[in-house]
């Protein structure tokens, strides 16, 4: 009578059954923390007064948000985190090593089917693609974990979301959870664990599905999670951590379990997606968007920087020009995805159509820099976030899309589905 999250929750709680709204102590397997929340984390761990962490390989620190350093705040933040991650002999990934903390773990096998894995950044639910427990918390209860190894927490409540049908071209991962989120609304899957399932979900890649379990915080999620199937063992094995392979955990909702709400879609109906400002599920199908004359696109980050992504996106892009009046910035989300781009040609082919090609860095997901937005500019971006500022000016728009749109807007000069480009 179990959903897949109450069973993870149970195992890692000594428990053999856990129930929404029960408060439990959660053993962790990854605890996960950046350039910009570490270092609250570190203060708050100091103040207990414990001298080493609880298990330095569980402990996951990634130099990713203002990286390479784009001021002395940054610098200061980085070198804190630097520091305390060599002094405690931690899971640790420099720049230059590493890349965007939500690509780079499923990457080097850190984190897999089964666990429990908390992270100081809300899009930490990132690995539920992979079937795992995995969510946001602040920094003071990251500083907390370091030191016991384990969490306090209430068993949330699962919404199953069926995706029945094939997809149309050009429709992914990115275009599903827009769709969802439109749906529901931001806060209509608020402190649950979003469960997905259907012919669409078998079907869609491993990208894909980290694209949905990333963006399940935008719909109020506590964690989005998906079941386990070949596709996730071939990921699995695929990625195999340092020390070598690990087991697959591998945990299946009870065909009697007691889901909250069931909310089914005709996937074979949904469109490539936007999302306009200034929230997540302010959606429509890119065929109604409208011409909405662009500034820059944003092809990257943590939701859509993947090299699946930048596939797409180089697909539509060669052989022609981003928009005269366009800055495209192209991110590759870790540096194995940048060296597997430069291999492909994939950077040749943005360079030659007039693109920028960064560093792996979250940079202007947040604002942070390397695209920042100035008063009225508007931005297509493949990130997870359109709030009022979040790239910049107050003033500014940034309108969400997958890699296929963001691509064939950069051409355009302003919004637009990928048949509008090709058909010229």
């Amino acid at each position: 009578m179990a959903t897949i999250a109450e069973k993870i929750l149970a195992a890692h709680s000594g428990q053999s059954r856990v129930s929404p709204g029960e408060f439990v102590r959660v053993k962790v397997d990854v605890v996960l923390a950046n350039d910009i929340t570490a270092p609250i984390s570190l203060d708050e761990f100091r103040k207990l007064g414990i001298p080493r962490v609880f298990d330095p390989e569980k402990v996951v620190l990634v130099q990713d948000h203002f990286i390479p350093n784009k001021d002395i705040p940054s610098a200061i933040q980085a070198k804190v985190m630097r520091e305390f991650a060599h002094e405690q002999g931690v899971t640790y990934f420099e720049a230059g090593r590493a890349g965007i903390e939500h690509v780079l773990l499923p990457q080097e096998g850190v984190v897999g089917p089964g666990q429990v894995i908390i992270g100081a950044d809300s899009h930490t639910c990132t690995y539920g693609a992979l079937g795992a427990f995995s969510t946001g918390m602040g920094s003071t209860d990251i500083g907390m974990a370091w030191a016991t190894g384990d969490i306090w927490m209430k068993v949330p409540p699962t919404i199953k979301f069926v995706f029945h049908g094939k997809l149309k071209p050009w429709v992914g991962g990115k275009d599903l959870i827009l769709h969802t989120i439109g749906a529901i609304g931001v806060d209509g899957a608020l402190y649950a664990a979003m469960e997905f399932h259907g012919e669409a979900i078998a079907s869609l890649p491993m990208d894909g599905r980290f694209t949905m379990a990333n963006m399940a915080i935008e719909a109020g999620g506590k964690a989005g999670i998906f079941p386990v199937d070949e596709k996730t063992e071939a990921y699995v094995a695929a990625h195999p951590h340092k020390s070598g392979p690990r087991p697959v955990v591998r945990y299946a909702t009870d065909s009697d379990a007691d889901y909250v709400r069931i909310v089914e879609f005709d996937a074979s109906t949904i469109e490539p997606s936007v999302a306009f400002p200034h929230k997540p599920s302010n959606t429509r199908p890119v065929s109604q968007a409208g011409s909405i004359p662009i500034d820059q696109v944003v092809i990257g980050s943590c939701t859509n920087g993947r090299l699946s992504d930048l596939i797409v996106a180089a697909g539509i892009l060669k052989g022609r020009k981003v928009h005269p009046r366009v800055v495209c910035i192209v991110i590759p989300a870790t540096q194995r995805v940048y060296s597997e781009a430069m291999e492909m040609g994939l950077v040749k082919t943005f360079i030659d159509a007039g693109a920028v090609v960064s560093t792996p860095t979250c940079g202007p997901c947040l604002g942070g820099y390397m695209g920042v937005l100035a008063p009225g500019e508007k931005c297509v971006s493949t990130t997870n976030r359109n709030f009022v500022g979040r790239m910049g000016s107050r003033q500014s728009e940034v309108y969400l899309a997958g890699p296929a749109v963001a691509a064939a807007s950069a051409i355009a000069g302003h919004i637009a589905g990928p048949e509008e480009v090709q058909a010229q």
